[in-house]
């Protein structure tokens, strides 16, 4: 580790715990939605694409409120006053810095949805009109709309002495209504969720016309207060702490506590309030202030439309009509490693399998699973299931096994985030099943990807290990970019085994053959690799490690990257989201480089790689490099053992570190700047450049 002192050549060794090395992780957290919405003003996506990164930016800024901004008011309020230990930023310097941040981003939010995307919607005869703009036709169907769907389905809520502030859900969309008289009088009307966010109005084949729908309720809201005067309306929304408080100990039904905790969830205390610049009096700001319990700082005045995460079904409604303005939908391919192959049962048995998702297409999995259900041979699948689709159909297929009487085991993670509500339906069905349904480990989160499928083949066990970076999310598979094996080798076999076995009975964690578990596990191995990369540059001056994830916030290794790059270590590392470490710091960080992609898929897969005097060792993981994933989750990092899986995966890294289009690289002082293409040098995109590999290998074998 780094010490504060000199080593035998005079050469001054950093201080581990200087502040100046570190960049605090909700900051680092901004800087990457900021990135997002880098691609909301890339004039290289399609306009509508670009529209979609404006939703995807609100809705992450939902989800960091509801948790990170809350969990650090919590320990304000809790009168917690330590530093974090990288940064060394107090929960109310973080909370100042986050409102900083955030306050710039969102006003930029709503420059680029105002003066840059608006207006070209417009010239391609895509509207939001406003009530003015309305000739005397629309109004008249607005009206209509208004008193046959909207109305019935409002509640207006009188507030004065017997009747108090509601408590309003989070997340809601509501109007502050104030009615005029000898005493003003105040009311909420929640605009209805499960409405769309906007009506369309008639138009033509080329021309698509709407007004949101709060502006119209606010039009007709005097048909709520018949005998009073509507003073003023003002559109607000709430967000409130998500974030689940769960004691495991000593709960006697893991499944039923999560399901009273959900019901908190929507009442959670308010973390911020978002209402329409000029159109709130200010007596009713104050009031909402008070009633909220929070302050001038968590109020964000937007210039449009209240929570632009609606964008996103908009997208979906316009991309097929205006397919000029969207992506060319890349269909993903039949995985390289199952061209040819009747049967994915018989390939593995030749050779490990590989799977590149979404590029190569994620249903055979799916298959797989589901054939596995349905073979007589098969005699046990084990699986853990962190989140899945609304409709899987590997529960489906789960469901199938266990009332064909195979041996059917499921870790479901009741815990993942926002996802919790879904896990509990899907493990009561499964359950109903006859599936064997466990909860994990108390206290930690099972977030590792593991298939077990035990299957008898002429009085022969044949054991096939799937191991994943990604989730058994069949929607998902197609957004998100993960790698996936699957492996008959033995040893691997009997690491499935014992770690289903650990996980549902009463045994102490096994000896792995070939795996490494979180906690602590997956951490202990990564030090001696990188040790090991250290060894190898001091005696051959070969140290080189690439590591590709989503985040980076482990101070150990964070340190312990550090003094391998004081060692001379090359170190290339692609951190899709947060990062605490500052490359190219002088003495401490100058053999780190950190790139960024933000593309059309998410960058979700982890892979590592350690040159090792030529010797290379390729690993994959469930786990990012975070504190939280290597002590409070149960997480698995396996080794690529077949050659030619190792290629691959070595070819992926190549092309990802040649991305000079969406890569961003990492300044020493946090900031993220897009590579600079060199003179004549070929434009590369990785994520099309993979595309493209994944339609030449199978054009290749087509042929």
């Amino acid at each position: 580790m780094m010490k504060n002192t000199s080593d035998k050549t005079g050469k001054k060794n950093a201080d581990s715990n200087n502040p100046a090395y570190y960049i605090n992780r909700e900051l680092s957290w901004l800087a990457f939605n900021k990135r997002v919405l880098e691609e909301a003003a890339d004039e290289q996506n399609p306009l509508l694409e670009r529209l979609k990164f404006l939703a995807i930016f609100s809705t992450n800024l939902d989800e960091f409120f509801m948790v990170r901004v809350a969990g650090l008011k919590d320990q304000v309020k809790a009168g917690f006053n330590k530093p974090e230990n990288k940064a060394g930023l107090t929960p109310r310097e973080q909370l100042q810095k986050i409102s900083m941040a955030n306050h710039q981003l969102v006003k930029h939010e709503y420059e680029l949805f105002n003066e840059t995307i608006k207006p070209q919607l417009y010239k391609e005869d895509i509207r939001f009109l406003t009530i003015k703009e309305l000739s005397s036709d629309q109004l008249i169907y607005i009206e209509k709309q208004f008193n046959q769907y909207i109305l019935p389905v409002l509640t207006p809520i009188a507030i004065d002495s017997r009747r108090p502030f509601p408590m309003l859900l989070n997340k809601s969309l509501n109007l502050a209504v104030v009615l005029g008289g000898e005493r003003e009088k105040l009311a909420i009307v929640q605009v209805p969720a499960l409405l769309t966010r906007y009506i369309e109005l008639s138009g033509t084949e080329k021309t698509r016309l709407f007004i949101m729908l709060e502006e119209v309720i606010s039009h007709f809201i005097d048909r709520l207060f018949t005998g009073f005067k509507v003073k003023s309306v003002s559109p607000f929304r709430i967000t409130r702490n998500a974030d689940l408080t769960i004691h495991e100990e000593g709960a006697r039904d893991l499944l039923r506590q999560i399901e009273k905790e959900l019901i908190k969830r929507k009442s959670g205390a308010a973390v911020r309030l978002e209402m329409q610049a000029g159109n709130m009096e200010q007596k009713v700001l104050i009031f909402l202030l008070n009633a909220l319990d929070i302050n001038q700082d968590d109020v964000y005045e937007v210039k449009g439309p209240i929570d632009l995460s609606f964008l996103i079904f908009f997208y979906q409604q316009l991309a097929p009509y205006f397919e000029h303005l969207v992506n060319e939908t890349l269909i993903p391919k039949p995985p390289l490693d199952l061209i040819n192959e009747g049967d994915l049962f018989s390939a593995a048995l030749k050779d490990d399998l590989l799977f590149h998702h979404p590029y190569e297409s994620f249903q055979p999995i799916v298959d797989w699973i589901t054939q596995a259900a349905n073979d007589p041979d098969v005699l046990a699948i084990k699986q853990t299931l962190y989140r899945v689709s609304g409709d899987s159909p590997i529960i489906k297929a789960l469901a199938t096994a266990a009332e064909g009487g195979k041996q059917v085991t499921v870790l479901v993670e009741l815990k993942a985030r926002f996802d919790e509500e879904n896990n509990i339906q899907w493990a009561k069905k499964l359950e109903k099943s006859g599936v064997h349904v466990i909860y994990g480990i108390t206290g930690l989160k099972t977030h590792s990807k593991i298939t077990l499928i035990v299957r008898q083949n002429q009085g022969k066990i044949e054991r096939f290990v799937h191991l994943s970076t990604g989730n058994y999310n069949d929607t998902t598979a197609k957004l998100y970019t993960d790698i996936g094996i699957i492996t008959c080798n033995e040893e691997f076999g009997e690491d499935a085994t014992n770690f289903f076995n650990h996980l549902s009975g009463f045994r102490s964690k096994p000896k792995w053959k070939k795996i490494y578990t979180s906690p602590f596990g997956i951490r202990d191995q990564l030090i001696r690799l990188i040790d090991r990369e250290i060894e190898n540059q001091k005696n051959h001056g070969s140290g080189r490690i690439l590591a590709k994830m989503n985040s980076l916030t482990d101070k150990t290794i964070i340190l312990k990257l550090y003094e391998a790059s004081q060692a001379g270590v090359k170190i290339d590392l692609i951190v899709r989201g947060i990062c605490c470490l500052k490359p190219g710091i002088s003495g401490v960080s100058d053999n780190i480089t950190v790139r960024s992609i933000v593309d059309r898929f998410l960058e979700h897969s982890r892979i590592f790689y350690f040159y090792n005097n030529g010797d290379e060792n390729t690993y994959l993981s469930s786990a990012d490099w975070m504190t939280r994933n290597m002590e409070k989750r149960i997480e698995i990092l396996f080794p690529i053992e077949s050659a030619y899986c190792k290629a691959r995966i070595k070819e992926i890294f190549d092309i990802t570190l040649k991305d000079n289009t969406k890569a961003r690289i990492q300044t020493k002082d946090g900031l993220y700047k897009y590579i600079k293409r060199k003179k004549n040098e070929r434009p590369v995109q990785s994520q099309l450049a993979f595309y493209q590999l994944a339609s030449e290998y199978f054009l290749d074998e087509e042929e």
